[in-house]
């Protein structure tokens, strides 16, 4: 590609994410961006549909009805939270704000679609193309929901790919996983109720505070004394609520948190313990405890034929110094359902830049990313079509 070509494709794709990072919208919420990723899937001829009750959009090259079939995966989804960058493009929907990516992950699948469009690719791909724009992937599993609603059917998808943002790694740079990316991500509720009282008598009450301080602390030791050190586990107490004053013992403390595990076996044990030790609680402190675990996204196990055909792409497109493996991270990731379906594999794709201040962590309200980022990215999935359909 020549010079002024990049040029115009760095510029389409700029806009395009910058137009989707004002207008952030939650799981399953994603109305506009459902729209707007199909009013450009169908101005490069590509065939889409949406679906009547969720958000999201599939588009198909379909040219042989035999031919294997690759699909390009994307998530659309933002996050509840307000945008501190001050970027010009910041967002414009106050409590919700793009601090995951998911943008410039969108961006680039739509810029492989326009690059195959534009180069005269799209006819010739001796096989099928799917384009998976799908929501909720933060916490609202939009990706089981597409596959309920046939994503890898007809033609049935032989391989899944995809690609997410990554302030860990600088721009121009990506990294890969064998086979296990992410850990499973289950979520808990505990709600420990005794008997509130004055803050001065405590005495004529029963505190759940203290039962719930013992809770937090316990964890943290039910970890470090249960799971072998050689293994990954974590568990976190996000959400905290409880009384309303200084000088009243509350009734009632809830708390949510998150687990994250790497093995079903470690999962198994970490799930076993909270409940035990929320039954101790009961005996200890004389209150009554109400735990929940909410299953969330299994472990995400890709297929490590995937994982070495991608590495050896970006190496080719990126350089072999700047690809790299990693091992599995304790974030969660839906593209788990996929990957329990069919063949597949999720890359970083490093978005990092000190000197442009692109530092910030995923679901930070400072997180912004270098958007020379999203070229490379686009290159990168260009050349995994062309090479996956021998081109």
């Amino acid at each position: 590609m020549d010079q002024n070509k990049k040029a115009e494709l760095k510029a389409w794709l700029s806009e395009i994410r910058r137009d989707i990072h004002q207008h952030p919208e939650t799981a399953y919420e994603e109305v506009r961006t459902t729209g707007k990723i199909k009013g450009i899937l169908d101005d490069l001829s590509i065939q889409n549909k949406t679906f009547e009750d969720v958000t999201g959009v599939l588009g198909l090259v379909a040219n042989q009805d035999k031919g294997p079939t690759l699909a390009l995966r994307a998530d659309i989804d933002a996050l509840p939270m307000e945008e501190k960058t001050g970027a010009t493009y910041k967002s414009q929907t106050p409590g919700k704000m793009h601090a995951c990516g998911h943008d410039a992950n969108i961006t680039i699948m739509l810029g492989v679609a326009k690059l195959l469009f534009d180069n005269g690719e799209l006819a010739k791909i001796p096989g099928n193309l799917k384009f998976i724009f799908q929501p909720a992937e933060e916490g609202g599993a939009g990706a089981q929901r597409l596959i309920d609603r046939g994503v890898l059917k007809d033609p049935d998808v032989d391989w899944i790919i995809a690609g997410h943002a990554s302030p860990d790694l600088d721009t121009g740079t990506a990294g890969f996983y064998h086979k296990q990316s992410h850990a499973s991500s289950d979520r808990f509720t505990l709600v420990i109720t005794g008997t509130g009282a004055h803050g001065a008598r405590p005495h004529q009450g029963n505190d759940p505070l203290v039962p719930a301080a013992q809770f937090i602390n316990s964890v943290n030791a039910m970890v470090a004394r249960n799971v072998d050190a050689l293994e990954t586990a974590v568990v976190t107490v996000g959400k905290l609520r409880a009384g309303s004053t200084a000088n009243v013992l509350p009734d009632k403390v809830e708390m949510e948190g998150t687990i994250r595990t790497l093995k079903p076996e470690i999962r198994t044990l970490v799930r076993k313990r909270l409940t035990e030790i929320c039954q101790g609680l009961e005996l200890s402190y004389g209150v009554k405890c109400e735990f929940e675990i909410l299953d969330g996204y299994p472990p995400c196990v890709g297929t490590e034929e995937v994982s070495e055909f991608m590495y050896n792409t970006a190496a080719k497109v990126l350089g072999e110094d700047n690809v790299a493996w990693f091992p599995p991270t304790t974030g969660g990731e839906d593209f788990a359902f996929y990957a329990q379906v069919v063949k597949g594999s999720i890359c970083r794709i490093g978005c990092r830049n000190e000197e442009k201040g692109m530092i910030h962590p995923l679901h930070s309200p400072y997180f912004d990313l270098d958007e020379e980022m999203l070229a490379h990215g686009v290159e990168f999935f260009h050349r995994c079509v062309l090479d996956y359909f021998k081109m």
